[in-house]
């Protein structure tokens, strides 16, 4: 079995699908080699696109909110996404993050696979309907499953919950503070078993 280094250093020239040719680099986990939690998202944004690491823009700035209120300490959390590299679409100089699509998704799941089975995590946690269909198959839906136990061989304990992009997409301070109250629900429940 691969190494995380092995893996990190072959998914760097990975062309098995398009989106390389439009990013900046491929944005590989990171965290302890034996976590026992790990995240799993959709994709690198921008900053995650230019910095090379994980949750590391608007979206993993809550993420780390999130997590400090459940009582998990992220540097001991391997963090990832099912997607490597950052599809996006212009706007104006910006680049707006783009949904990936099935194909892509599969294209990366050797990488994710891969992780998976090196890190080998008693906690898993899908971060959004992305990351979560790619792990648990297609008919799964967060808005009705989040935050529960969900039967899977991947890992002693697997759940999902939002990305916490949707917090970031909510149109009011209010709806941004209760979907923030229920990520940070669904995270207890894994520091519950940590």
């Amino acid at each position: 079995m691969p190494s995380l280094s092995e893996l990190r250093a072959e998914a760097a020239i990975c062309r098995a699908c398009p989106l390389w040719k439009d990013a900046t680099q491929t944005v590989f986990g990171e965290g302890p080699d034996r976590a026992k939690v790990m995240l799993v998202g959709e994709q690198p944004g921008d900053q995650e696109d230019t910095t090379g690491r994980p949750f590391v823009g608007p979206a993993g700035r809550l993420l780390d909110e999130a997590l400090a209120a459940a009582g998990i300490d992220r540097t001991h959390a391997y963090v990832t996404n099912a997607v490597k590299h950052f599809k996006w679409e212009p706007r104006g100089k910006r680049r707006i993050h783009a949904k990936p699509s099935w194909s892509e998704v599969a294209a990366c799941r050797p990488w994710l696979d891969g992780e998976i089975a090196a890190v080998r995590p008693t906690v898993l946690v899908c971060l959004g309907a992305t990351a979560a269909q790619a792990l648990l198959g297609r008919d799964f839906r967060v808005t009705k499953q989040r935050g529960t136990w969900v039967e899977s061989d991947i890992a002693d304990f697997v759940t999902a919950t939002i990305h916490p992009s949707a917090i970031l997409r909510q149109r009011t301070d209010e709806d941004r503070s209760m979907e923030m109250a229920a990520l940070v629900s669904d995270l207890t429940l894994v520091a519950s078993v940590l």
